[in-house]
């Protein structure tokens, strides 16, 4: 991925995830769970809102300027990342019920929320695209959702 990454020119990029992520007509490989899990390829459907309700569960909210919507994949990334993190920090402290209490949450997450529809999401990317950045970048997510599955 690094190799792809410094080849990659920033404007075939940017043009590449927008025809990707954005549109202007049919998404190729759209970004939001909802999508895949709703049924209805519709966003802000009853998964998001579940979203939303974890995120508020964990005392985050989403900053109005940002223009993603709540279950676009870098969100839920960084949502995962973040339970990860506290999860440690809980564990480093010897806090071992909040550590649980945020497995439990991450588990729940990860397996009711993310896993279900980020590999079907990381299939249509790499169908839809002749970069190796973001074939590369489909793989890593596959390769994390494997990964994190195990664990």
């Amino acid at each position: 991925m690094e190799k792809a990454f410094s080849e990659a020119k920033e404007e075939e990029l940017k043009v590449e995830y927008a025809r990707l992520f954005v549109g202007p007509y049919e998404l190729k490989a759209p970004p939001y769970g909802s999508i895949y899990l709703d049924g209805e390829r519709k966003v802000m459907g009853n998964s998001t809102m579940e979203v939303i309700k974890l995120y508020e569960e964990a005392g985050l909210v989403m900053d109005k300027d940002f223009k993603e919507l709540p279950d676009h994949i870098a969100v839920e990334l960084e949502f995962m990342y973040y339970l990860i993190h506290k999860e440690v920090e809980a564990l480093e402290r010897s806090e071992k019920d909040k550590a649980t209490a945020l497995k439990e949450t991450r588990n729940h997450f990860f397996n009711r929320l993310f896993s279900p529809w980020v590999p079907p999401f990381c299939e249509k990317m790499k169908e839809s695209t002749n970069n190796p950045f973001y074939i590369n970048l489909a793989d890593c997510l596959s390769t994390f959702i494997t990964n994190q599955s195990r664990s």
